[in-house]
């Protein structure tokens, strides 16, 4: 006991210690990966060029951080104003999400100096993998200046903090016209690999599959962000914050039954255009309804009786097996259903290595995210900009 108490006081907790050596174990193998190459901690090679870095780091990534757009554009552009309370927290995870798409990417593409060649030296501008750089580029700009009202006002200085304001609705514009670009252009990257990726994934509406997920993916998110802020940050938000967390739930629930049920039906729409019924009868068919009934139609379902019901623990749950299922499907994508007629020795599957690094980038995620709404006004309204918006 005497101990337990100790250990409570000096503020050191196992979910401390935990990050402690993610992030040591992380440090160390970037200093490898980046000394000794990609061959010393992947096992990535011609046939599975892109492993872990991209599936999850990226796509998940990519697709989880699209709260900022679905949040913003709810508010400001559908005046919505009920939901203005989840803007910043959701601004906040979308800037931090895809500063470490940028931050995975270096370690994939292993010379930091080479990340700006499409801009300036090579004008590929007719690839997809431009198009998607351009825009994350650009997007990632854009989330920084919807955040930087929030630091400024934690700086103090409000006269650029009052010009960053008066942006915010041309801001959220050009976002969402960003995020419908590279969300759907991560979908058309596996176009060009028919003959590689699993059929029932395999689709020329893949750019579509994957900016419609991206909507549900951005409410769901910001659902499951909120539930762990009310539970580890509660101290830190004001009453206005505290009252309209369930209205947003409500209303965010009701949106995402909506579009999963719709892109359940594109994705039906998609197996039938291909003809690729046949399919589900296999092994890969079972993996394949497994995807769609248990982490498509099941949390749309939950939410729809959660928001029917007013039951905010229905709708955690979905939003929990949602965001599980974004990490499924961009994974079977990019990874699981890819080269699926390879025998199995020659199939990819990640190093112990890649994981700590994946696992090291999301625990400096968290941190960034608590070291910022512990001293910026992300749960607040700063005193002096109460009524602002």
């Amino acid at each position: 006991m005497s101990n337990s108490i100790a250990t409570n006081k000096s503020g050191i907790s196992p979910l401390v210690v935990a990050a402690g050596v993610i992030v040591i174990a992380g440090l160390i193998i970037t200093g490898m990966r980046f000394l000794l190459g990609l061959g010393a901690v992947t096992n990535l090679s011609d046939n599975n060029p892109w492993g872990l870095w991209i599936g999850f780091d990226l796509l998940v990534g990519v697709a989880t951080a699209a709260g900022g757009y679905t949040t913003s554009a709810a508010c400001y552009l559908f005046g919505i104003k009920k939901y203005h309370a989840a803007v910043r927290p959701a601004i906040l995870t979308g800037f931090l999400g895809y500063s470490l798409v940028v931050v995975a990417l270096l370690y994939d593409v292993g010379q930091p100096l080479r990340l700006p060649f499409p801009f300036f030296v090579q004008q590929g501008t007719t690839s997809v993998l431009f198009e998607v750089g351009a825009c994350v580029a650009l997007y990632l700009t854009v989330l920084f200046l919807e955040f930087s009202p929030a630091a400024l006002e934690w700086l103090g200085y409000s006269k650029a903090r009052n010009l960053a304001a008066r942006l915010t609705v041309a801001l959220t514009i050009f976002g969402v016209v960003l995020s419908t670009l590279h969300q759907s252009s991560l979908g058309a990257l596996f176009l060009i690999a028919p003959s590689k990726l699993h059929p029932l994934w395999y689709s020329s509406y893949l750019p579509v599959f994957f900016f419609v997920s991206s909507i549900f993916s951005g409410l769901s998110m910001v659902i499951f962000e909120g539930t762990l802020s009310h539970r580890y940050f509660h101290d830190k938000m004001d009453e206005a914050h505290l009252k309209a967390a369930d209205k947003i739930v409500l209303g965010f629930s009701k949106a995402a039954a909506f579009v999963m049920a719709g892109y359940f039906f594109i994705k039906i729409v998609g197996v039938a255009a291909a003809g690729n019924w046949a399919y589900l009868g296999t092994g890969w068919g079972a993996w394949f309804l497994v995807e769609l009934l248990g982490f498509v139609a099941l949390p749309s379902f939950l939410y729809a009786i959660g928001a029917r019901e007013k039951n905010n623990r229905i709708i955690r749950w979905a939003a929990g097996l949602t965001v599980l299922g974004i990490v499924l499907n961009r994974l079977n994508v990019s990874l699981v259903a890819f080269n699926w007629q390879l025998p199995a020795s020659e199939r990819y599957f990640p190093n112990w290595m890649e994981i700590v690094v994946s696992l090291f980038l999301v625990t400096l995620g968290v941190l960034a995210f608590r070291f910022v709404v512990k001293r910026m006004p992300i749960f607040f309204e700063h005193p002096e900009y109460k009524d602002a918006h």
